[in-house]
């Protein structure tokens, strides 16, 4: 079972200050194992990455507001998930995992403990996605809370999915940028379809993920990472700027390349490559994330 590299523990402080309230729309926590145990099943092995290492490093970059994604190697107990949230004072809101039997008690269980949204998997590997069926059922279940959905989903499934996607009656966010492959080009068939889903009022992305998305660190001029995929976030960003969010994906999970783990104070100063106006960087950090997840009220 691989082992994850843990999160760089020397934070940057970025060079672009955060507006007040910015919010880091996707990070994770994994344990501690002996209080959150990991599922006996788990595909790999995550970094030590306690909420007080997060919090740590939320105070170097300058987020308030973060949205907690439960992870995969914590199935579908969300205890990790609502711990995190109980103890922020107000300032998580949660991502959690269902399937079509949670009971309508426990998803009043995950609402109230602050649970905006749940999250599935429909990548291109053999295990681990949801099946489309029990993702109709769960959506149905869920739709009088007001929850998103959060797909972790690539350019051959986002193909495969678009009349789902179209159709969904609830807001339906893609992580990652949908798993874009920064070399082949802006006018790849899946990344095409991204822009179209965009005009959708339904329809969210994350420009998050950005050391998944590429495959090299290759910097520019001045030292940032992950240059491929800024033209992409630059065109998501103009196409919707309204249903944009945008997060660390903290601790950096599945990142199995030595040398490839992204410094978090990096990451802040790319958004700024992404949405170098100060006011659409207001959007992305403060506005969307607040409306999609309530952090100013139901």
């Amino acid at each position: 079972m691989p082992y994850c590299y843990p999160p760089d523990p020397n934070t940057r402080k970025p060079n672009s200050p955060l507006p007040p309230d910015s919010c880091d729309a996707h990070f994770h926590v994994f344990g501690p194992p002996e209080t959150f145990p990991f599922l006996s099943t788990h595909e790999y092995t995550p970094p030590a990455a306690p909420l007080e290492h997060y919090q740590k490093m939320l105070a170097v970059i300058g987020v308030e507001r973060a949205v907690v994604v439960q992870p995969s190697v914590h199935g579908l107990d969300n205890s990790a998930t609502l711990d995190a949230i109980k103890n922020s004072k107000g300032k998580f809101r949660g991502v959690g995992r269902i399937d079509d039997k949670t009971s309508k008690d426990d998803l009043m269980r995950l609402h109230d403990g602050g649970v905006r949204g749940v999250r599935f998997n429909l990548l291109d590997r053999p295990r681990g996605n949801i099946k489309l069926d029990v993702l109709d059922r769960c959506i149905d279940n869920i739709a009088h809370l007001g929850w998103s959905v959060d797909l972790h989903i690539d350019m051959k499934n986002l193909i495969n999915q678009e009349q789902f996607i179209r159709r969904s009656p609830v807001p339906v966010v893609l992580d990652h940028l949908a798993r874009v492959k920064p070399a082949q080009g802006l006018d790849q068939p899946g990344f095409e379809l991204l822009l179209d889903l965009m005009k959708l009022n339904h329809v969210w992305t994350k420009v998050s993920g950005a050391d998944k998305i590429c495959e090299t660190t290759v910097q520019d001029y001045y030292g940032l990472p992950f240059i491929e995929v800024i033209p992409f976030a630059q065109a998501v960003i103009a196409a919707a700027p309204d249903r944009v969010i945008w997060g660390t994906d903290w601790p950096h999970s599945n990142n199995f390349a030595p040398g490839h783990t992204p410094n978090d104070g990096d990451l802040v100063d790319l958004l700024a490559a992404f949405a170098p106006d100060n006011s659409v960087r207001q959007k992305i950090l403060v506005d969307n994330p607040a409306l999609l997840y309530g952090f100013d009220g139901e």
